[in-house]
């Protein structure tokens, strides 16, 4: 990893090409400049409160706030806290919901010089607990409607200030505390998919930092209006806050769980929304609910992070958005915040089986590592990790991970690394291609596969609109792909064609065994994926090309029997292809052995590997009925075929038919 004092940050000029396209028809762009970061986040608030104090500064559906008015909320909401804590770091809670009032508090919170801990109110009163045990904060902020849950915490001796009663006419001054930009500003819970949740802290200098890069990557002007749609909770809400509060812009808050995404276009156009920031599957929602007559003029940026963004994303971001949208796929994390970023627009080609994250942010180096820790080098696979001195100062009351995840760099000791737990591969150009989490990068039968590409070459079907590839053990051990898919229409397209359309671009064994059609897939709260919510595949045929033949001689009975017994699956047909059926190379041999021990014919093993569907297995036995084999030859034929390795079945499929696991 090379020296960050090194200009290694720059974009390669196509990319500053598009990226210089960022602007907006109205006012001058103020840059966000480097020494702006040694202050607090409410210092650079309370200038932007001075600069624009009538321009709107939040914008809900029930409330709208100028600058001014914000920040006086902000400071009465600070002298409360003060009153009831007085000064000194410690954290404090926040149950509210996504409005005007939860971005005051926040602000206030921060004015104090005290750690705000957002709490989403739709989350499980256990996992509500579970971070109040952990912060033990000194105070938890609410109002009149979540009132009584916070009184039902108090158990945990949580003193409880209700901002609904707050004296919003008594004194608006700012406290005037100095807080330095080493003070933590927050802690931010992971998503708990993986286990307990951990609590990731910043400085205000990280947030500060972060807000830099992204105000002068995209130029966000004080002209601009920025949606937002993530809760507090997350960090994807800590960039788009503050992306429009440290720029004297407009932060328009949108609640998708009470809303739905049927009122997503009209808030865009209504309330001309110029930034428009979004994990991929929120956008994938809003272009679905689309007729493409929509007037989206206003929007300039469309900002996509959190997960995997596909080719068929970009292409509904060019058929419904202005030529003058620009589209920006970006990498980050809680931890490390924003890393990197790939900018396109209108004219960019498609290059890669998915959208590439692009190329380095400021101050953060990435490096992928191999299995033994060392540089893993160009166009392999990877663990991303991320070299800065803007990283989370570490897990709170969580000593134990710290190390572990953010460590010092052993030749620089004032960097650390993180590990993000995310995989990738580096191009010769420096751009990173993300593959997905560390935790969905599995084995299938000896093969290292990443999901991600199995889900963007399903997504870049013109029929799929939602796609996740996991993998599951059946009843026999074997772990197998399964794809579960979102449709664009209706019918849904069979398991043979989508076999046959993924053979184009992917390798054999990369391709899933089954297919599980849904309406939508389930979410987290922050709008990713919920993988842990994925139901079970039933164990049923699945919609093929050819229409179910049920067996009429008594061997095409005894193929059958065998197939389901191998596969898992009932009915099969007698023209249903093995491959589509979920069948690999390893199900083969089990198939060919038992079918070797229940005929006990002298056959030619190839004839049999050569039989793809019941029908063609029945006619070779049929046709070699009087070869009976002795038990000599029997058990020979049958360690031949027991002794086969995956590979080398697969070999043998691959020659026998020219198209094995198509």
């Amino acid at each position: 990893m090379s020296d960050l004092s090194k200009n290694r940050f720059e974009l390669p000029p196509e990319q500053q090409a598009i990226r210089a396209k960022c602007f907006h028809p109205s006012g001058t762009f103020i840059e966000f400049k480097k020494e702006e970061i040694e202050q607090s986040i409410a210092q650079r608030f309370e200038k932007m409160a001075r600069m624009y104090p009538d321009r709107t500064a939040v914008k809900t559906r029930s409330t709208t706030l100028t600058y001014d008015a914000l920040n006086k909320t902000a400071n009465c909401i600070a002298r409360a806290i003060l009153a009831e804590r007085g000064e000194g770091e410690e954290p404090l809670a926040l149950l509210l919901e996504n409005d005007a009032l939860i971005t005051a508090s926040i602000l206030g919170v921060l004015k104090t010089g005290k750690i705000y801990v957002p709490l989403d109110p739709s989350y499980p009163n256990a996992r509500i607990t579970t971070i109040l045990q952990d912060t033990r904060p000194g105070l938890l902020i609410t109002n009149k409607k979540n009132r009584s849950v916070a009184e039902g915490l108090a158990r945990l001796r949580c003193r409880v200030l209700n901002v609904d009663e707050i004296d919003f006419r008594a004194s608006t001054e700012a406290p005037g505390l100095s807080v330095s930009p080493d003070v933590r500003a927050n802690i931010l819970y992971t998503s708990g998919s993986t286990g307990q949740p951990k609590g990731v802290i910043q400085t205000h200098r990280n947030i500060l930092h972060e807000i830099m890069n992204y105000t002068n990557a995209i130029r966000i002007f004080a002209a601009d209006r920025l949606v937002l749609l993530s809760s507090p909770s997350f960090a994807d809400a800590v960039r788009t806050t503050y992306g429009a509060l440290l720029n004297g812009a407009g932060l328009y808050p949108l609640d998708l769980k009470e809303e739905g995404f049927a009122h997503l276009a009209d808030w865009l156009i209504q309330q001309r929304i110029t930034i428009f920031r979004s994990v991929p599957s929120v956008f994938r929602q809003l272009v679905n609910t689309l007729t493409g007559k929509e007037d989206f003029t206003n929007v300039r940026v469309i900002y996509s992070a959190g997960d995997s963004v596909s080719w068929s994303d970009i292409e509904s971001y060019k058929r419904h958005f202005s030529p003058n949208c620009l589209f920006v796929n970006g990498l980050g994390s809680t931890e490390s915040l924003t890393f990197r970023w790939y900018f396109l627009d209108k004219e960019t080609p498609v290059t890669a089986s998915s959208v590439p994250v692009g190329y380095p942010v400021g101050d953060k180096e990435v490096v992928l590592l191999d299995d033994d820790g060392n540089d893993a080098g160009f166009d392999r696979i990877g663990a991303i990790a991320v070299k800065s001195h803007y990283l989370s100062p570490g897990y709170w009351n969580r000593l134990d991970l710290t190390p572990a995840a953010l460590r010092l760099d052993s030749r620089r000791q004032e960097e650390r690394i993180y590990l993000t737990g995310d995989v990738g591969r580096m191009l010769p150009d420096g751009c990173l291609l993300h593959l997905g989490r560390n935790d969905f990068q599995i084995k299938i039968r000896g093969q290292r596969i990443e999901v991600a590409e199995i889900e963007m070459a399903l997504l870049n079907l013109n029929m799929i609109k939602g796609a996740v590839v996991v993998a599951r053990e059946d009843r026999s051990g074997d772990r197998r792909l399964v794809a579960y898919i979102v449709p664009k229409n209706q019918p849904v397209p069979t398991a043979s064609y989508l076999r046959n359309a993924l053979a184009e671009k992917l390798p054999s064994y990369m391709i899933p065994s089954f297919y599980v059609w849904l309406d939508v897939l389930p979410l987290t709260p922050n709008g990713k994926v919920d993988r842990l919510s994925l139901p079970r595949p039933e164990r049923i045929r699945p919609s093929l090309d050819r229409s179910y033949a049920p067996p009429i001689t008594e061997g095409e009975h005894r193929l059958v029997q065998i197939w389901e017994k191998v596969l898992d699956i009932r009915p099969i047909g007698v023209h249903d292809n093995f491959f589509d059926l979920g069948g690999h190379s390893l199900a083969a041999t089990r198939v060919i052995s038992r079918v070797i021990q229940t005929f006990q014919l002298d056959i030619p093993l190839r004839s049999l590997f050569d039989s793809p569907t019941v029908a063609e297995m029945a006619k070779v036995i049929t046709l070699n009925q009087a070869r009976k084999a002795n038990q000599e030859k029997l058990e020979r034929m049958l360690n031949e075929v027991e002794a086969m390795s995956d590979e080398e079945a697969e070999r043998v499929l691959k020659n026998a038919t020219g198209k094995a696991e198509r």
